[in-house]
């Protein structure tokens, strides 16, 4: 009976966390804020947190004295709260490598995880929650029977249960998926840098190719060239001979390879004597 009583009362405070959460997010946003880490409606940090806590101040003759000064209440509840949170961002991010909260631009923080402005705001809820929430629902059991929270359980784990095996399944694979993704980048990244990396080998190679392509090229010219000027000679020699007899021609012109120059010279030169 008392096991079923603290699970009701976990998923009771669950969801009320879950409400506050939602509420000042939505507010703080400005739009609707699901703040909820299953899919149901509930926020089971808050339930574990006030289920623990409820259990500790009704079970210590100390703590659950009406003597016992408020701020002990605030100084458990601030420790309490901060080791909770900090232990279960550590978990979900180890688990699915993902944060659902993160303190990094709030000042006095640890590894975003905590810190001090929001521990002592959960401190201070703490006082609230031990003074007056805690004891009104240990008023409701007085009223409640237990075969009723034993069948409230009982529903509200199935539940609690199914909705538990959902967000595993669905948040796994988006993990599975989201390595994948990375995995893609990377490869992608390495072919790219691969790729740039040898750019100046490629470079160097096209100009070696363009630099053997010019000579090449240049060679081809001076060939064609050198064949045109030999063909030229050979039409100035056979339009000298028209004129004079190949008695009379001067030795340099019997060489084929004379210079274009020296026959224009020569070819002047003897129309201005006929003229």
């Amino acid at each position: 009976m008392v096991v079923a009583q603290y699970f009701v009362e976990f998923i009771f405070y669950s969801f009320l966390g879950w409400v506050w959460e939602s509420i000042y997010c939505s507010a703080k946003e400005k739009k609707w804020a699901d703040r909820g880490f299953l899919f149901g409606p509930i926020c089971p940090i808050y339930g574990s947190c006030v289920v623990v806590a409820s259990a500790v101040f009704s079970s210590v003759d100390v703590l659950k004295s009406p003597d016992f000064p408020i701020w002990g209440i605030f100084i458990l509840s601030y420790i309490g709260s901060a080791i909770a949170e900090f232990g279960t961002s550590w978990i979900l991010e180890k688990r699915f490598n993902a944060r659902w909260w993160d303190y990094s631009e709030m000042p006095l923080n640890i590894q975003g995880r905590i810190c001090v402005p929001v521990s002592i705001a959960f401190g201070l809820a703490g006082v609230a929650v031990v003074k007056f929430l805690i004891p009104a629902v240990e008023n409701v059991h007085t009223i409640v029977s237990p075969t009723v929270y034993e069948i409230l359980a009982i529903v509200l784990a199935a539940i609690f249960g199914a909705d538990y095996a959902l967000t595993e399944a669905s948040l796994s694979a988006l993990l599975k998926d989201v390595k994948q993704m990375h995995e893609e980048f990377n490869q992608k990244a390495q072919a790219r840098y691969e790729k740039v990396a040898s750019a100046p080998m490629v470079i160097e190679q096209k100009i070696a190719e363009g630099k053997e392509l010019a000579e090449e090229r240049h060679e081809q010219l001076a060939k064609a060239y050198a064949e045109r000027l030999s063909l030229n000679q050979k039409r100035i020699l056979l339009g000298i001979e028209k004129f004079m007899p190949k008695a009379e021609l001067p030795a340099e012109f019997k060489n084929k390879n004379i210079l274009v120059s020296s026959l224009k010279d020569k070819v002047r030169e003897l129309r201005n004597n006929k003229k």
